[in-house]
């Protein structure tokens, strides 16, 4: 994979087979992933899981318009077997496969149901370009159980709606993990170690605010509303590290806690750079050769990691994501309603918000409780 870049961000993706020769629709593919909006970790993450569909067409010595629906449960099979190089940080049990001379994790259930996604995409857009002949090979079928689960989101109109169940034929079952918020007592450590304004502002817009990391790295100095205490979240793709943020729908989000919105007006009072022009809040500050530079999510990420190794307390599962986690789950347990909670973080499918609905039931914990007190 051959990533093209401008200015430090990707602005194109080329994937090329061992003679170094570019595999032409998908590089097409992704062409159109840049032309539709797509961000560049997005585009760079179809682009990994098209070369394990590739590697498995090279395993196969098969064309790729060769493909067909019984070759996509082959394609289940390979990947399931398929070995992953990265360093899991994933909780629990690892299966280790290859032996001492080739070792490795298999890959997890949720990165083989992505790659299928990412297969199931790419065949349906080489069918609307006429590069394929006939209908996508990552079939879908009915699945009137799936309408019988509870839990699963519904159409607007209930059971008039005309919208079928469906699942791919394809997949890999996964658990449905609870988020993992950060524990109060490393919380009040990590963000009584930060030194910078910046880093501490930074942090608590994602834990006060619920803000994704992108999100904040995305704000304009024009965003912030001191007097309403409040942040104006903008779908942006001007930020020169490439950094977005994920949701499309702009949002208002109140910010409340005294400490924030204090810590953002002492950065950009005393410590943002005076001769900066950039519009965005969070800036590269130092001498060095990227000084003025807006702030990247990849020095975000080594921030946090440094400060909770110096701390002794960093974990697989502790990232910057999980402050959001941590809000999430703080808002749902004080007793915000699951609406409101899905306009406050953006989700754009109540499935997403459900989530936290799980981590804390004080329904469930109130008739264990008295469960408890009837069996004495």
């Amino acid at each position: 994979m051959v990533k093209e870049r401008d200015g430090g961000v990707v602005r194109r993706v080329r994937l090329v087979d061992v003679d170094g020769e570019h595999v032409t629709a998908a590089c097409r593919f992704l062409d159109h992933l840049v032309d539709r909006g797509f961000s560049p970790h997005t585009i760079c993450a179809y682009a990994y899981d098209l070369r394990r569909l590739f590697t498995f067409f090279a395993a196969e010595g098969m064309d790729w318009r060769e493909f067909r629906g019984p070759d996509a449960l082959r394609l289940l099979a390979f990947l399931r077997r398929a070995p992953s190089r990265r360093p899991a940080q994933r909780l629990g049990l690892t299966v280790v496969v290859g032996g001492p001379e080739a070792p490795g994790s298999l890959l997890a259930p949720a990165t083989v149901n992505r790659i299928l996604a990412a297969v199931a995409s790419f065949y349906d857009w080489a069918v609307v370009a006429e590069e394929y002949n006939g209908d996508s090979p990552m079939q879908k079928r009915l699945d009137p159980a799936l309408a019988r689960v509870p839990d699963r989101h519904q159409p607007f109109m209930g059971r008039a709606s005309r919208q079928q169940p469906m699942r791919r034929t394809a997949t890999v079952k996964q658990p449905r993990r609870l988020p993992r918020p950060v524990d109060e007592a490393v919380l009040e450590q990590f963000i009584g170690s930060l030194k910078r304004l910046r880093d501490l502002a930074v942090f608590l817009l994602m834990l006060d605010g619920g803000l994704r990391p992108g999100e904040v790295l995305s704000l304009h100095v024009d965003d912030i509303s001191y007097g309403r205490r409040r942040v104006t979240v903008r779908k942006r793709d001007d930020h020169p590290r490439g950094v977005r943020g994920k949701s499309r729908t702009e949002r208002v989000v109140d910010l409340h806690e005294p400490r924030t919105l204090d810590a953002v007006s002492r950065y950009v009072m005393h410590e943002r750079p005076l001769d900066a022009t950039s519009p965005f809040v969070f800036l590269v500050g130092g001498k060095g050769t990227r000084r003025l530079e807006p702030l990247g999510y990849d020095a975000v990420v080594r921030l946090f990691a440094r400060r909770l190794d110096k701390l002794g307390l960093r974990t697989p599962e502790t990232t910057p994501h999980a402050l959001r986690h941590t809000h999430a789950t703080a808002m749902w347990e004080g007793g915000m309603r699951e609406l409101s909670l899905q306009k406050r973080l953006g989700h754009a499918s109540p499935e997403s918000t459900k989530v936290y609905t799980r981590v804390s039931d004080e329904a469930v914990l109130a008739d264990y409780t008295r469960a408890l007190e009837g069996n004495r």
